[in-house]
């Protein structure tokens, strides 16, 4: 009987990747990562999947902010609030900045306000006024009026009870009051000047108690400077008057007085504790180098010099560290600046005494203040080198997926555990990225390029190109229209064509689920070649949702990549390599 060799069958073995990681830019990058990704989510990690279509308002801003509703401010300088003209107009052309305090929505560097609780409550947080003075009156806390007897450096002989005497025998004249019980002179610690004014009723309406201004142009030396108004008063039918610190030595000339309540130029400004704080550095109003950190008064937005010995009043500090401020924000309570090299927090002091940390470290990116957002208690933001997480101690990158490519002007949002980020890159060229926290994964989504981003409610708006638009693809203003089923895409890093153990892959099985009127291609690159050719493609035009097998025969190579593309909603679950055995090169 014949003898014949047996025929033994191919042994084959399947790995299979069902758990995808997400965007990974780096020259070797670990199994279900892909070098490039465009419009793909990780909601359904670990499949990888098509992100939801966002959509356009087609109502053009500038500048928006998250609050109640959506805020933001028109090319032509208007307000809206809930997509509703306010009657803020008129608004200088140019960066803004919009920043929330209680109901009050402020607007920086144009320092005007909007109380979203009272829509007929707005207008400039500065007030000036001009106006000639009628008298001056030295005057009691209470107004009773002061009449100095004695204008002299010696203590004058024979006073009467009650009788005051200004004592200029020292460097700063001071008033003092004979009192007979006691047979000497005393001191009054608090001396009032009354000035009245020629407007009537526009100092109360402009003006209030305790505002801290900056008075100039009077004929009393003691008037001029940083006061706090101590009263005030007047009327449509009846002079202004109001109520500053100082003493009147002599009878004044009349003159034109000029009344300012200011608000710093600020760099940043951010609201914490019921106060603003800002920074700034560079050259101030009067033409002063400054480094510092400053807020306004406790809740009172207008006021920024107010110092009368309080904790309530404002503060200013100043800082050593060198270099212009990159950022703010209110970081878990306490008011946080930054600049690319330096963090600084405030310790806010319940007495006033408010005290300045610094830590070197990676700050913020010159040009990158809006990526600077809190998610689920971490602070994010884009440095000169990367993403950092900040909790309070050192930063932590975030980034190492992103690759070597260098990006910069970043903004950012978040929703739902999301950090979005939209960067340019070296070209001057958009990028949005999306970073998943909870599954720490990546996705680049396209080159859409949005300058500020603002969540309301459970929605994500984005200003691109001075466009509003809905990141979930919601409808909240009639003319809103959903973009077209963005095309997707997802390149792999490199996958050997030959395994050890003389083992090479014959297929890829790729199953996915494609939704109606969706398509999906497959193209392979073989060593390295820069070609990527054809491997097929599935169309589902006609057909409801379906679940396919697309297998991929790769001929033999050292390695090759894999790249799959297509329109419409797509649900990748697993790409299985089939291995059988091979020589020892391909």
């Amino acid at each position: 009987m014949p003898h014949f060799p047996a025929l033994r069958g191919q042994l084959t073995e399947q790995e299979v990747v069902d758990s995808f990681g997400g965007y990974d830019h780096r020259a070797r990058i670990r199994d279900g990562a892909w070098y490039e990704t465009r419009n793909l989510t990780s909601d359904f990690a670990p499949m990888l999947a098509s992100r939801v279509r966002r959509a356009n308002t087609h109502l053009a801003a500038c500048a928006l902010l998250e609050k109640g509703a959506l805020a933001y401010v028109s090319p032509e300088g208007t307000l809206y609030y809930d997509f509703l003209p306010t009657g803020v107009t008129g608004l200088a052309p140019g960066p803004k900045q919009l920043v929330s305090m209680g109901a009050y929505l402020l607007i920086f560097p144009d320092k005007v306000y909007f109380n979203t609780a009272d829509s007929g409550d707005w207008g400039s947080m500065e007030a000036h006024l001009s106006a000639s003075t009628l008298g001056y009156e030295m005057c009691r806390y209470d107004g009773t009026d002061v009449e100095a007897r004695f204008l002299q450096p010696d203590a004058p002989e024979n006073p009467d009870n009650a009788d005051y005497w200004i004592d200029t025998s020292g460097e700063k004249p001071q008033l003092r009051q004979w009192s007979a019980a006691v047979g000497d002179w005393v001191s009054v610690e608090s001396v009032y000047l009354r000035i009245r004014l020629s407007t009537m009723g526009v100092l109360p309406r402009l003006f209030a108690v305790n505002d801290g201004v900056r008075i100039s142009g009077s004929a009393c030396g003691d008037v001029n400077g940083d006061k706090q108004i101590i009263a005030l008063g007047g009327g449509e039918n009846e002079n202004d008057w109001l109520l500053v610190t100082g003493l009147l030595r002599e009878t004044v000339q009349n003159t034109l007085l000029h009344i300012d309540r200011s608000v710093p130029a600020l760099d940043f400004v951010c609201e914490c504790r019921n106060r603003l704080w800002g920074c700034r550095y560079g050259l101030d109003e009067n033409g002063e180098p400054v480094n510092e950190i400053l807020c306004c008064a406790l809740g009172d937005f207008r006021n920024w010099r107010q110092y009368a010995g309080l904790a309530t009043d404002s503060w200013a500090g100043s800082v050593g560290s060198d270099g212009p401020w990159t950022g703010a924000v209110n970081f878990l309570g306490c008011p946080t600046f930054f600049k690319e090299n330096r963090i600084h927090r405030l310790a806010v002091s319940p007495e006033g005494a408010h005290q300045i940390t610094e830590t070197v470290c990676r700050g913020v990116q010159k040009g990158s203040e809006k990526s600077l957002v809190v998610v689920n208690e971490t602070l994010y933001y884009k440095s000169a080198a990367d993403v950092c997480a900040y909790q309070g101690g050192f930063p932590e990158s975030v980034s190492a997926a992103l690759g070597s490519e260098v990006y910069h002007a970043a903004a950012a949002g978040a929703l739902r555990g999301k950090y979005y980020l939209s960067m340019k890159d070296e070209n001057e060229g958009g990028a949005l990225f999306v970073y998943d926290i909870e599954k720490g994964l990546w996705m680049h989504e396209d080159d859409f390029y949005a300058d500020g981003f603002a969540r309301v409610g459970s929605e994500l708006y984005a200003l691109a190109a001075g466009t509003l638009w809905t990141m979930t693809g919601s409808l909240p203003v009639p003319g809103t229209e959903r973009e077209e089923a963005p095309n997707w895409a997802a390149e792999s890093g490199l996958l050997y064509g030959v395994l050890p153990e003389n083992k090479r892959v014959s297929r890829y099985n790729i199953r996915l689920r494609l939704g109606r009127g969706s398509s999906v291609a497959v193209e392979v690159e073989y060593d390295s070649d820069g070609v990527w050719r054809s491997a097929g493609s599935i169309s589902a035009e006609n057909a409801a949702t379906a679940t396919y097998l697309f297998p991929v025969r790769p001929r033999r190579c050292d390695h090759l990549r894999l790249r799959l593309s297509g329109r419409g909603e797509v649900k990748i679950y697993s790409i299985a390599r089939i291995l059988e055995p091979g020589s020892d090169y391909r």
